[in-house]
């Protein structure tokens, strides 16, 4: 197995993140939340516009590359004492290898050098496998919450937390 590198977005990469992200989205969560939804976030989440905005709001991101392929991404802002895990996705070839782990490794060693108390992140409560890799890793569902994202959307979310 090929080993998996990370490193992090430059400015100059925003066009391949936003790519990479309009695939693993259009290949995974339509048959969680549908094709009109995950077209909506796409645009306002995941696209270029939506991905620099982030950025200009303290958001990092970070490429999953494996044989300098782009893989997955990730992308946290730290906010007060925690670190808010905003994205982890891989590409569905690459799931099932363990890169999830070292991807979370890393964003714990983030954490931890920014000495952030915990690591937290919102998963659709429909999304059971990711919520049963977080649970693995140590994550605990800790709250939940219904966000109206606009055009009629509604993300129906569990927060997880992880303690550093």
């Amino acid at each position: 197995m090929s080993e998996l590198t990370i490193r992090k977005v430059e400015n100059s990469d925003i066009e391949v993140l936003a790519e990479k992200a309009n695939e693993i989205w259009h290949e995974y969560f339509i048959p969680i939340i549908g094709l009109e939804q995950v077209e909506y976030m796409v645009e306002k989440f995941q696209s270029v516009k939506g991905l620099t905005q982030q950025i200009n709001q303290g958001y990092s991101y970070y490429f999953a590359l494996v044989d300098d392929s782009v893989v997955g991404y990730f992308g946290v802002q730290p906010q007060c004492d925690k670190l808010f895990l905003s994205k982890l996705y891989l590409e569905k070839q690459s799931r099932g290898k363990g890169y999830s782990g070292k991807m979370l490794k890393y964003i714990i060693n983030i954490a931890v050098e920014q000495k952030k108390s915990s690591i937290y992140l919102t998963v659709n409560k429909y999304n059971k496998n990711t919520i049963d890799i977080y649970k693995h890793f140590g994550f605990k569902i800790v709250d939940e919450q219904k966000s109206d994202i606009g055009n009629g959307f509604y993300m129906d979310d569990y927060i997880m937390e992880y303690a550093i």
